[in-house]
């Protein structure tokens, strides 16, 4: 049973590990921002262009999600 499920549990431990990562990356840069009084407009910037890469990861695994529903292996 494992073979069979392995490319799914392999999968899912990467995107956790992911989440894990922009969770650490996100309170890195929340700590530096606190630490060098950083003005507001820069810390938008960097938490949108966190936010962004987050969402690119979630985008990606959604249209996989859909490629796997057609059938289309990629």
């Amino acid at each position: 049973m494992f073979n069979q499920n392995y490319e799914q549990i392999e999968s899912m431990l990467l995107n956790l590990c992911l989440v894990g990562l922009f969770l650490l990356m996100g309170m890195a840069v929340h700590d530096v921002m606190k630490k060098n009084d950083v003005p507001m407009v820069g810390r938008v910037v960097a938490y949108g262009v966190l936010g962004l890469g987050a969402a690119g990861f979630l985008i990606k695994g959604i249209i996989q999600v859909f490629w796997h529903a057609q059938g289309i292996s990629g």
